[in-house]
């Protein structure tokens, strides 16, 4: 597997040709980052998901050689601790094919065990979209069994997504349909930006939401207004997203058209001064208490904020406290 090393030079990803800097990985989920400038950039990789032909994935591997759709940019200075998973498949409105994918798994498994992380941002680099969803171009050249093993990859996907340990954040400065909901659904916190459409449309396309929507979104919203929501395939606006409880804040779209963006990183710069061990830890406590009964949860939150007491933070916390000072966290 290789990595292909980009650098962002403006609103787009950058375009390799040939003569590209690639660099060969020695572990099979191993991501390099290196400095470019204010902010480091790692490009997306991977081989394809789905069952496809040799010719097919020749194609795909080209495609994914002569142009990043999945990029990682890790904020500095102030910011340092933030980092932005951006997705610029700008001809396709970020639709989920499989190139995008394969480069988005390999984007989000860097972030697993790296303790410099504490808030990650999922944004769009392509103007009003934030994912389009399905590509139907590609689905339409699959067979039965192909589609069906691309949608558990793209499942499984938005479980990796959900599972990241650190918060993650969705910026939607624009129209986020079927998939795209699905993978802000996998993200702990939403923004959107009111004039941002969204909406799980899969029954309007003879499907129904495949990468965890029927799921998640029921837990979300509630089940009565998630099935009317799925049974119609509406699309609803921000600030009525916003009154469900589908994000958590909405926000006047700008001139720049990132307003959703600029609130994604005002509310990751919320969370950056915290403990991040503790907030990793209540993460893990919320999501796995919400999927059992109460008694058990009440274990499960013992068993996290016990990892919490023998760290440095947690002295740190209290002596900062005593002192009537802002602490200062490290992560230990």
């Amino acid at each position: 597997m290789t990595t292909i090393l980009c650098r962002l030079t403006g609103p787009r990803c950058s375009l390799w040709r040939y003569g590209a800097v690639i660099k060969r990985e020695t572990h099979s989920r191993t991501s390099h980052v290196i400095p470019q400038g204010r902010a480091r950039l790692l490009a997306g990789g991977g081989r394809p998901l789905t069952g496809y032909s040799r010719a097919q994935s020749r194609r795909q591997h080209t495609e994914a050689a002569a142009a990043v759709e999945v990029d990682l940019k890790r904020l500095e200075g102030k910011d340092d601790g933030i980092v932005e998973v951006l997705m610029c498949r700008h001809k396709a409105r970020n639709a989920l094919g499989n190139v995008f994918v394969s480069q988005m798994r390999q984007v989000v498994s860097t972030l697993y065990n790296d303790s410099a992380v504490r808030v990650v941002i999922f944004r769009s680099l392509v103007p009003g979209v934030f994912c389009a969803g399905a590509d139907l171009k590609e689905r339409a050249l699959m067979n039965n069994s192909e589609s069906d093993l691309f949608v558990h990859g793209l499942r499984s996907l938005m479980t990796q997504i959900a599972l990241l340990p650190t918060p993650t954040i969705a910026a939607m400065d624009g129209v986020a349909l079927g998939g795209g909901l699905e993978l802000a659904l996998a993200c702990d916190l939403r923004a959107a930006a009111n004039s941002a459409q969204m909406g799980l449309i899969e029954t309007t396309r003879g499907l129904l939401p495949g990468a965890g929507g029927s799921q998640r979104l029921p837990r979300m919203i509630g089940v009565t207004l998630a099935k009317e929501l799925i049974f119609t395939g509406r699309r609803v606006g921000g600030q009525t997203a916003l009154e469900m409880g589908l994000i958590n804040r909405v926000v006047e779209q700008n001139q720049t058209g990132d307003a959703a963006y600029r609130e994604a990183l005002s509310l990751a710069r919320e969370i950056l001064p915290q403990a991040p061990i503790a907030v990793r830890m209540a993460k893990e406590a919320m999501n796995r208490g919400m999927e059992v009964d109460i008694g058990s949860a009440m274990a499960i939150e013992r068993m996290c904020y016990a990892r919490v007491i023998p760290t440095r933070d947690r002295q740190e916390g209290m002596a900062a406290f005593i002192q009537k000072r802002a602490p200062r966290y490290t992560g230990e």
